[in-house]
This record gives structure tokens, C-alpha cells and sequence, in this order.
């Protein structure tokens, strides 16, 4: 089996849909660089336009604004006719739900078959890929209404990388299955990634998956809110100059809070200093 990995970079995306007669900023300039061949999470509460990023790289809707880069080619610059030709070869999404990325009629099997069919390179051999995904031949002769909801993740994730795509993108891929099922799905994707060179990106809720991942990125309010490298969570300065601060520091200085920013004097690197203005001043005094 082999295949190769697809970076991806986002920049200063903006998604805007309307809802009750209303504009929605789903994304508000989102700045994201995933390297081929890594995988990532995206984190943050619902509603704070991960799906949507999601299906934005995978093409399945169109940006208002900014551009999406796979590998070397730009996306959002793409007809509809070369971004179905993307997600059937390079680019896969396995939406949240097992079942949902299955043909209820064909065994696993069959679905597995068809997600290979016109593939322009070399694809993975079914059974060795259903092999890598810990999955038997008796369950490859199923129909996904026989199947357990972990098996049916794992069917999915298995028919999503059937193509030998560079790029997978799952949508809360460990999401009901259980704690043993969630293992089995974060071993599949590591597999993936290790076997494969796929890059993964997932979208979840799941602190376990997240922390499998080997970077994670928190969407909050449509924006990019911090980062996380083997475990120290990062801020992102945007394009704008703007720094967000991590949560728990947003208890403490809720919006609106004024602040002080200043250099500290008593070293050489760009250490800087925030502090409420309102303390500052008292001090003064």
C-alpha cells in the first residue's frame, strides 16, 4: 500500500450563510496550515464553525472569501466537476455518523469497491486496508445495518481511505461508539497515517482523540483561537495583529476588558507583558 500526503493551507477564509433572513459569519478569517503528511484536531464548542471549515476543504461548499490551498492546488478557484474529481481520488470526508458514509444496500465490501471506482493511482488493496483497520472478512461481508456503531465508524473510515486519498477529513469520527470503539477508531486513523502517509484532520469533542493527534487547533467564534504542540496550548497572532486569549484567561478579563501591552525590559526576546489597565493605573497611584 502506498500513497502520499496532502498539506493544506487556509487563509483568511471567511463563510457567510444566511439563517432567518439574516447574514451568519460562520468564519471570520480563519488562518490554518496543516502539513502533509501530519494530523491534526480541531477543537471548540458547537456552533463555532469546525463542520463548516471542514467541508470547506473538503469542497463540498464554497468560501465567500479567502483561499484554500490542497497541495498545490487552490481549491476554491476549482469548478464542480474538478472537486468531485478531488474528493473521488485525492481528497476524502467521512462524515460523523458510520453509517451515514455507507450504501445501506451493498455489503462493506461492495462499498468499498465502489469508493475505488476510477481512481486515477494505485489504491489500497481492500483487504489489506481492511486489515489495517482491524476489520475481519466476516465483516466485510455485512451490510452496514449489521454492523455495531464502532464497526460501522470503522467500515467508514476504511471506504474513506479506499481511494488512497492524501487528505482525510473526518467529522467527530469517535463521537457514540463507545471507549473501546473510540480506541479502535484512533488506532485505525494512526495506521492510516502511519501506513498510508494520509494526512488526517478530524474535527471533535473527544479529549482522547485530540490528544492522540499530533497538533490541535481550537476554533472559537469562527476564528482561530489557539494552537497546541505536544501539549503547550499556544496562541495565534492574526493577520489583523490580533492575539486571543485562552479561556481561562478570558474568565478573569472578560471583552471589553482594557489591557496594557509592553515589552519586558529585562530580557532581549519579544517577551510581552499584559496586564488590566485598571491595575496599572492603582499601581501608580
Amino acid at each position: 500500500m502506498s500513497t502520499r500526503g496532502l498539506s493544506v493551507q487556509v487563509s483568511r477564509l471567511v463563510h457567510i450563510y444566511r439563517s432567518d433572513g439574516h447574514d451568519v459569519a460562520a468564519l471570520s478569517g480563519v488562518d490554518l496550515v496543516v502539513a502533509a503528511g501530519s494530523t491534526l484536531a480541531l477543537l471548540g464548542p458547537s456552533g463555532a464553525g469546525k463542520s463548516t471549515l471542514l467541508s470547506l476543504i473538503a469542497g463540498m461548499d464554497r468560501p465567500t472569501a479567502g483561499t484554500i490551498t490542497v497541495g498545490e492546488q487552490r481549491t476554491d478557484q476549482l469548478t464542480d466537476l474538478q472537486l468531485d474529481a478531488l474528493r473521488g481520488d485525492q481528497v476524502s470526508l467521512v462524515l460523523q455518523g458510520g453509517a451515514r458514509n455507507l450504501v445501506p444496500y451493498l455489503t462493506i465490501r461492495e462499498n468499498l469497491d465502489l469508493a475505488r471506482w476510477g481512481v486515477q493511482h494505485d489504491a489500497p488493496d481492500p483487504q489489506d486496508l481492511a486489515d489495517l483497520m482491524g476489520l475481519g472478512q466476516e465483516t466485510l461481508a455485512r451490510h452496514p445495518e449489521q454492523l455495531r456503531p464502532s464497526e460501522a465508524q470503522l467500515a467508514a473510515l476504511c471506504v474513506g481511505a479506499a481511494s488512497g486519498p492524501g487528505l482525510l477529513l473526518a467529522d467527530e469520527p469517535t463521537a457514540s461508539v463507545g471507549t473501546d470503539g473510540a480506541e479502535r477508531v484512533i488506532a485505525a486513523l494512526h495506521e492510516l497515517n502511519r501506513t498510508l502517509g494520509t494526512t488526517v484532520l478530524t474535527v471533535t469533542h473527544d479529549p482522547v482523540l485530540a490528544g492522540a493527534m499530533e497538533r490541535t487547533v481550537t476554533i472559537r467564534d469562527g476564528r482561530v483561537g489557539s494552537q497546541a504542540h505536544d501539549g503547550v496550548e499556544l496562541a495565534v497572532v492574526a493577520p489583523d495583529g490580533s492575539l486571543p486569549l485562552p479561556d481561562d484567561i478570558l474568565d478573569e478579563l472578560p471583552a471589553g476588558s482594557l489591557l496594557r501591552i509592553q515589552r519586558d525590559p529585562d530580557t532581549e526576546r519579544p517577551r510581552i507583558i499584559v496586564e488590566p489597565y485598571e491595575a496599572a493605573q492603582e499601581e501608580v497611584r
